[in-house]
Parts: C-alpha cells; structure tokens; sequence
C-alpha cells in the first residue's frame, strides 16, 4: 500500500504536465453576421401600406411583463400560464434542451485529461513447455503451474490538441445547445400566442353567435309586426313569407358558429395540455378584452436581437462555423500523451509491494498522409454546409421583417374596416327602425322592413368578425415582434447573454 500510495502522485503528476493548452486553433472565429440592409430601415412598412393604429416603434421595446397581460384578461393569463406549466410541446423542448446541454458537456469534457482506473483477477495455466522447459532425461517430467494474477491500476491520457480541433468541437456544440435553447423560446412564444389568438377565436365566435341570436330575436319581432298588420288587413300573407325566410336563413347561421366555437374550445384544451373531458375553456368575451391603446414594437436592428427563430438561426450558422475548424484540424498532426501504473501479483497480499508496481509513459503522434480525400472533402463539406447556415440565417431575418409588415399592414386595414363598418351599423340600424315604423303606421311595404333587416344582420356581423380580427392580429403582432413573456427584470440578464 505504501508504494501504491507513492505511484499516484506520480500519476497526478503525469496529467498536470500533459495538460498543455493547444498551440492554435484552426479554423475561422466565429462573428456575429451583420444584419440584412432591411435590418437598417427606421420602420416595417412598405409604402403604401395602410398605417397601424397604437404602434409605437422604438430602438428597445419590452413590455413590462408578460406581453398578454396587455389585454387585460384574467382568464387569458391564467390559460397561458398553465399552458407555458403544462403543455407536452413545452415539455418536450425542455427535454431537447436538456439533451443538447449534456451532450455538449460531453464534448467539453473530452477535452480534459482522461483518466481511467481498473482492476483485474485471472486463473492462468503457464505452459512451460512453449519455453522450452520439457525436463531432463531421468528427471520426473515438469509440469505447467496453474497460478492466480492479480492486477490494479489507472492510467491518465490527454490529447494535446495542437491545432484546436477539439475545442472547435466544443465550441461546435455549444453553439447547437444554444440553437436548441432558442428554439426552446420560440416554442414558448409560440405557445403562448397560439392560445392567446384561440382565446380571441372564441371571444370573436361567441360575439358572433350573441349578434346572430340578437338578429333572430328581431326578425320574430317583424313576423310579429307582420302577423299583426295581416290580422288587421294590412298586408298580404305574402309578406309573412318574406319574413319568415329571412328568419330561417338567420337561424341556418348559427349551427356553424356554434361548431366553429366548440373546435375552438377543444383547441385551447389541447394548447392547455388538457383533453376536452378535464378542462374547461374560460368564456372570453370580446367586450371585456382590452384593446392596446399603445403597442411597443422594436426597430428591424434590434428585432433580429429578439426574435428566438432569427437567435436559433444565428446560433446554428456559429455551430457550421465551428465545425469548419474541425475539419481543418483533422488534417493537422495530432499527439496524445499517456501513463500508466500497474500493480501486478500472484498473491494478493503481494500486490502493494514495490517489487509488484509497473509504469509506462508515453507519448504519440499521428498525422494524416493519404485519406483519398476525404479530409479536404469534408473541409469543403463543412465550408459549404456554413455558407448554407448564413443564406438560412438571412431568408430568417427577412421572412420575420415580412411577417411584422403583413400584421403591420392587416390592423391598419382592420381599422379602416372597423371605422367603415360603425357607420354602416349606424345607418343600418337607423334604416331598420324607419322601416319598421313605416310597416307599423302603415306608410310603407314589409319587403322594405325585410330588406332593412337583411342590411342590418350582414353589418352587425362583419363589424363583430372585424372586432375579432382585430383582437386577432394584435396577438399575432406581439408573436411576430418577439414580445417577451417574462418580466422585464427576470428578461434583462438572458439579453445581457446574447
């Protein structure tokens, strides 16, 4: 024991020396691209393009906490939340997470010393006659011993990395861990979007359904008119006909709504986590949801700093880019050096003696000189493979300015519908009322009254389709610019990060 106890330390020894930091890595450094031209422009719109109401761009726009809460809805956070704690997509992209993180760990640790301990017993049978020992004439034959071997040990190995290959592998799969953990937060912006603009699905198909049933209400009350004013002789039995089929198409109206709501329920409930049968989606209601008065969004420059996809995208050009040094470095020489000390007997009280210990340093070296082409192959490979990262990266950044110009250009379009559509509701209503009188005093023909009705049903449900759009687009405006949702003290160190 005492002499193992000695030859440890020389083991120690051994791998302090052996790690040496490399003498260079190959391969290019990695740089954050510069952003697209677009990336410059002072704002999203094409020209042309209507102008959204409430949009305020600025160089760093952060909501003050999570950006749903904007719409003041209880109900609509407490779904996210659940959905963010719940949802097996969310659970998924954390085990991904976990994965690309120990993975790189693995590759990091490659780079330190290895070091190895083992331990061994075997029953051999020496055959004496292979060495030449058959006995003497007239001597008894000499018979091979069977004998017990005892071993223990370790052993220490470290490659030097000269040219940096394994710390461009390192470098390599820390930059996909990152592109996985963007991702991680793409899937948590999307979630929370995806059920945000569900919860304003059906606030939008609930108002909907309140309007069309409000519409039927009023078109018994014309039959009732009707029926009254053909009781007094008034009118034909032919203008009954006409309302009731305007009844009885408003009514058609509803089964649809109706089916398009419970859909939009089950979908919040899959969003959620949850099946239909255990969970409930709250009864959002379009009236109660706030609209915005301001919403921050940030300048293209500081977009492509936000946004999870274009962060993913940028992370994996980093990882191409390591892996160009990589596969430079495989057409470097390589050394690895290495020692081992073993303790070696017969019996096992022996084992510990000085007489029993065995040691071996070494040092090695290899160097590619005819692979067929395959090194310079998968240089090339690894070039092109990064050339491809950063046309990705680009197409990345441009589909995002695209995407913020579509909503952009959909709420200032969904205010012009909105603004056109009150005023149509007004004479609408004011039209349907006249009529009415007129039909009721007996100064004017049902098909007036019929026709007014109709008038006044299309308005009311496109104005309550263009209020749910509305809510719709903003949703997806805070998706498409990023909008965080943690707070802005937890958000501030992950932007430090980047």
């Amino acid at each position: 024991m005492p002499r193992l106890t000695r030859a440890f330390p020389l083991l120690a020894a051994s791998a302090s020396a052996l790690v040496l930091s490399a003498c260079a890595t190959v391969g290019p450094t990695f740089k954050a691209p510069d952003a697209p031209q677009g990336a410059a422009a002072t704002g999203f719109a094409m020209a042309g393009d209507p102008a959204a109401p409430g949009v305020k761009l600025s160089p760093e726009a952060r909501t003050a906490g999570p950006w749903w809460q904007a719409f003041g809805s209880p109900e609509l956070d407490a779904a996210i939340r659940q959905a963010l704690a719940d949802s097996p997509s969310i659970a998924e992209a954390r085990a991904a997470l976990e994965k690309a993180q120990y993975q790189a760990r693995a590759v990091r640790g490659a780079q330190l010393a290895q070091v190895d301990a083992n331990a061994a017993a075997e029953r051999e049978r020496i055959n004496l006659a292979a060495f030449g020992f058959s006995g003497f004439p007239g001597q008894p034959a000499i018979s091979s011993p069977t004998i017990n071997l005892y071993q223990v040990g370790g052993s220490v190995s470290y490659d030097l990395d000269l040219f940096g290959g394994r710390k461009r592998a390192t470098e390599q799969a820390n930059a996909k861990a990152l592109t996985v953990a963007r991702q991680a937060d793409a899937a948590y912006l999307t979630l929370s979007g995806n059920v945000a603009m569900q919860a304003m699905k059906i606030a939008s198909l609930r108002a909907q359904i309140a309007e069309s049933q409000a519409i039927v209400a009023d078109d018994r009350r014309v039959i009732e008119i009707v029926q009254k004013a053909e009781a007094a002789g008034g009118e034909a039995h032919t203008a009954l006909s006409g309302g009731v089929a305007q009844l009885a198409e408003d009514e058609a109206l509803l089964p649809p709504l109706q089916r398009d709501l419970a859909i939009a329920r089950h979908q919040m409930a899959l969003l959620v986590g949850k099946s239909p049968s255990e969970w409930t989606a709250p009864d959002f209601d379009l009236k109660t949801l706030k609209t915005p008065a301001e919403i921050p969004v940030s300048l293209p420059s500081q977009m492509v700093r936000n946004r999870p996809d274009i962060l993913a995208a940028e992370a994996d050009l980093h990882a191409a880019t390591a892996a160009i040094g990589v596969a430079v470095a495989a057409q470097y020489p390589d050394i690895r050096l290495s020692a081992v000390l073993t303790q070696e007997a017969i019996k096992p009280v022996d084992i510990f003696n000085a007489d029993s210990a065995a040691w071996t340093v070494l040092g090695g070296m290899t160097a590619p000189v005819f692979h067929g082409g395959t090194l310079k192959a998968n240089r090339a490979a690894a070039e092109a493979d990064a050339r491809l990262s950063l046309a990705r990266y680009e197409q990345t950044v441009l589909k995002a300015f695209v995407q913020v110009s579509d909503v952009l250009s959909d709420l200032g379009s969904d205010q012009q519908s909105i603004s056109s559509l009150e005023l149509v509701n007004r004479a609408a209503e004011a039209g349907a009322e006249d009529s009415q009188n007129a039909l009721r005093l007996g100064g004017g023909p049902m098909v007036d009254v019929v026709q007014a009705q109709r008038t006044l049903s299309r308005a009311r449900r496109a104005l309550v389709e263009a209020q749910g759009r509305r809510m719709s687009d903003l949703v997806a405006l805070y998706a498409a610019t990023a909008s965080d949702w943690r707070t802005a003290t937890a958000a501030a160190p992950a932007a430090k990060s980047r």
